[in-house]
């Protein structure tokens, strides 16, 4: 046992040092890491430190949730999130694990997430002798004819050893003996143990010989077991049978049908009767596996499928056949039939999806990883290589790994939730067969908003049209914006932009309420001292950063009849609208005009346009009153029976829906031709000098009203032509206008033009279109679509 020890401990410090020299080569880039352990090795023990192999911080890994996701087979291998270290979790047997002498790798994916990665790492599992050589059976008998030559060889039970490399069989012994020595022939990875007969029996000297055949393996110690072979030395039938073939070599396709004749071995034999006739039958050492794929019929030698075969499970089957003579003592010989599996495409792809994040923000640069593909195929040469790619035209698209069948699902191009919420990406695995077999595999991928939008205005700017004298803090107007974003990014708030306190500020006045933009106003507005004036709303989104955008109101102020006419001659020294007029008697033409009543209204359009009437005259056959200029003129010469005082009095009315009036009084005074030179030499002076002051105000306020109004067309002209009309009518009025020369303007959209409706027109008038008077012409240049015209009766 000591011996035994030290070899064990040497042989770890060899597996010790080849895993040292093998991390010194491992490659630090995406390339795989490969450990190697013996196997049989004490649970916990430590395989490698994966976390510093693979520069990751130790720190991190419990929070990255490092951990093995597949590859390890019943969990024989964990990893320590606290350390990074790979360590044996269950008993590695190689020789369950694995077959055959080719090398025993366990591959495992590693992964790490926030940022994702994964990581493959092989381990090697090496054999240990662990095993000893055994025997299918405790004993083996031979009946050998005693003329059998020198030479002959019989096929003795080959020993078994799960180990591979040196721990296998190394050598058979036989114990010593004067006819028989043992002969070992190399068949692929098997050593087969032949008795040889080196000296001819003698059946009357000995009839039975027994022999100890031991198997010794070549591991460090040496483990070895015994067979009990049997001689029976018979008489006669000195011929064995003889196969066409030492080797049979044949090819099947995978999936064949049961019954379906593999191949036909053929024997001969040279003897006569029963010694010639030859039976076959199935070596006793064969795998379990090959008897329950194949059966073989004794007389004929047809070898048959009898299971299902599939080329995945395994891809060669080697089956000794014995041929077998009647003769007594019966001679056999053995030859090896070899069926190679032809591989066909049965296998459909299969898709694994390591890792996905099914929630992609927006802002999402292209080129970001949204999860790692991995396709198989069970299948192999060309009906293994698999070709994966995506279906439709979506925003995204698979990049090939450095490991084959390995991609990266990542964004082809910016994403805009407002134009595609979600996508269902359809992955599709086609490999290379005949025909190619594909599979499916969708992914649902929504994308998460960011605040990427500002609120609009549907329309900017907007015009509110506000009858005066609205009522204080009654609403005016409502603005809405909307946000293409989503939740908070979507939440929009208003507030108005205040001005700096200027004259024409009336943002002081204004008030809106932040949820739902409705507009009041905390004043009456007065059209005769206030026209028209501008402010400014603003919507911001509750997102983060939050974005805004404003919409500009221009208010115009419409004028109500809200203003009395007002006298302005005749005006009496105590300030009624009173006055006394004196007419010579000997006026004889009709027509004389006697004096002019002057009115003036503060409201402009209808509102302002004043007509005259008499309301009440001492004769109606003696004066008349134009309705339109307020001239009161004589309707035909004084007799001697007229009157020498008339008393009119004038009504002056506007109008206005509502008409509102004023009385003037004018007393006449018929005086003979002597009082009347000699009062109107004294009044013409203090008339003149009156008439030159009223004449000078009036002056001065028609080339005020007229400035005004050309200012206005221009005005009018300049907003026409940078926005289109709205289909409505427009009922725009004059912003200064004072005194009887009162004028409208109207817009009719369905003539395109402005006009412009004088004192003499009544409401119901119509203006030939053809017609100039009047008439402000102003062609539709063009249409815009950011207007909109509001009209607001308080």
């Amino acid at each position: 046992m000591g011996d035994g020890g030290q070899r064990r401990r040497w042989e770890y410090w060899c597996v010790a040092l080849r895993f040292s020299l093998l991390l010194c080569f491992v490659e630090q880039v995406s390339a795989q890491i490969r450990y190697s352990i013996p196997e049989e090795v004490t649970e916990g023990s430590v395989v490698g430190n994966v976390a510093k192999d693979l520069g990751l911080d130790v720190s991190t890994l419990l929070e990255r949730r490092f951990r093995i996701v597949s590859g390890s087979k019943d969990a024989l291998f964990q990893v320590n999130q606290n350390n990074g270290v790979l360590y044996v979790h269950k008993n590695v047997d190689r020789e369950e694990l694995c077959e055959g002498n080719s090398a025993c790798l366990i591959n495992l994916k590693i992964v790490v997430e926030n940022p994702l990665e994964i990581h493959y790492v092989g381990v090697e599992v090496t054999d240990v002798n662990d095993n000893s050589p055994s025997f299918p059976e405790k004993e083996q008998q031979f009946d050998i004819a005693e003329h059998t030559s020198v030479g002959t060889r019989f096929q003795i039970h080959a020993a078994r050893d799960p180990d591979v490399g040196k721990n296998s069989i190394w050598a058979y012994k036989v114990t010593s003996n004067d006819h028989f020595e043992i002969d070992v022939r190399q068949s692929d990875e098997d050593k087969i143990p032949f008795l040889v007969l080196k000296k001819s029996l003698d059946r009357e000297k000995q009839m039975k010989h027994t022999l100890l055949l031991t198997a010794i393996d070549g591991g460090i110690p040496q483990r070895s077991g015994t067979l009990n072979v049997t001689i029976v030395v018979l008489d006669s039938n000195d011929n064995r049978p003889v196969f066409s073939q030492d080797t049979y070599n044949v090819r099947i396709q995978e999936n064949v049908g049961v019954g379906t004749v593999v191949i036909r071995v053929n024997a001969t034999d040279a003897d006569e009767g029963s010694n010639s006739e030859v039976e076959f039958s199935l070596g006793k050492t064969l795998r379990r596996k090959v008897y329950d794929m194949f059966e073989l019929d004794r007389l004929t030698g047809d070898i048959r499928v009898k299971g299902e075969v599939d080329f995945e499970d395994t891809e060669v089957y080697k089956l000794d056949v014995q041929a077998s003579d009647k003769g007594q003592p019966p001679l056999t010989v053995e030859c090896r039939v070899i069926i190679k599996i032809i591989d066909i495409n049965d296998n459909e792809p299969d898709i694994e999806v390591t890792s996905l994040s099914n929630l992609v923000s927006e802002d999402s640069k292209p080129g970001t990883v949204i999860s790692l593909i991995s396709v198989s195929d069970k299948d192999s040469g060309i009906n293994g290589k698999v070709l994966c790619s995506l279906l439709g035209d979506v925003p995204f698209e698979l990049k090939p790994s450095f490991q084959d069948n390995m991609y990266s699902l990542v964004t082809k191009k910016p994403l805009d939730r407002e134009l595609v919420s979600h996508y269902d990406i359809t992955i599709t695995a086609t490999d290379c067969g005949q025909p190619p077999l594909s599979t499916f595999k969708i992914l649902n991928v929504q994308i998460s908003d960011v605040n990427d939008n500002s609120p609009e205005f549907s329309q900017n700017p907007i015009e509110l049209y506000l009858l005066e004298n609205n009522a204080p803090g009654a609403s005016i107007l409502s603005v809405t914006a909307t946000d293409k974003d989503l939740n908070e990014n979507a939440a929009i708030s208003y507030h108005v932009v205040r001005g700096e306190g200027t004259q024409n500020d009336m943002t002081s006045f204004l008030n809106i309420n932040s949820d739902n933009g409705l507009v009041s106003a905390l004043k009456t507005f007065d059209f005769e001292t206030l026209k028209t004036f501008q402010f400014q709303v603003v919507a911001t989104d509750s997102g983060t950063p939050s974005l805004s955008s404003n919409v500009t109101i221009n208010v115009f102020i419409l004028d109500q009849n809200d203003n009395a006419p007002l006298i302005l001659y005749p005006v009496s020294a105590n300030g009624s609208a009173e006055g006394v007029e004196e007419i010579p008697r000997n006026v004889n033409a009709a027509g004389h005009l006697v004096t002019k009543v002057r009115s003036y209204d503060a409201d402009i359009g209808y509102n302002g346009w004043l007509l005259f009437s008499l309301q009440e005259v001492t004769d109606h056959s003696l004066f008349a009153l134009d309705r339109y200029t307020g001239q009161i003129r004589t309707l035909r010469s004084f007799t001697e029976t007229d009157e020498a005082e008339h008393k009119l009095v004038i009504l002056v009315k506007d109008n206005g829906n509502v008409s509102l009036s004023a009385t003037a009084t004018v007393i006449i005074n018929v005086v003979e031709p002597k009082e009347a030179f000699a009062a109107s030499d004294v009044k013409s002076a203090v008339k003149d000098e009156e008439e030159n002051s009223v004449t000078f105000y009036l002056i001065i306020t028609l080339m005020s009203v007229s400035a005004l109004f050309i200012i206005s067309i221009i005005v009018l002209i300049v907003m026409q032509c940078s926005k289109a009309p709205v289909d409505s009518s427009k009922y725009l009025q004059d912003v200064n206008y004072d005194g009887t020369l009162c004028h409208s303007i109207q817009y009719r959209s369905g003539d395109k033009r402005y006009m412009l409706v004088g004192p003499r027109m009544s409401i119901g008038s119509t203006i030939v279109p053809v017609s100039n008077g009047n008439t402000l012409v102003i062609p539709d240049h063009r249409r815009s679509a950011s207007g909109e015209v509001s009209y607001v009766h308080a």
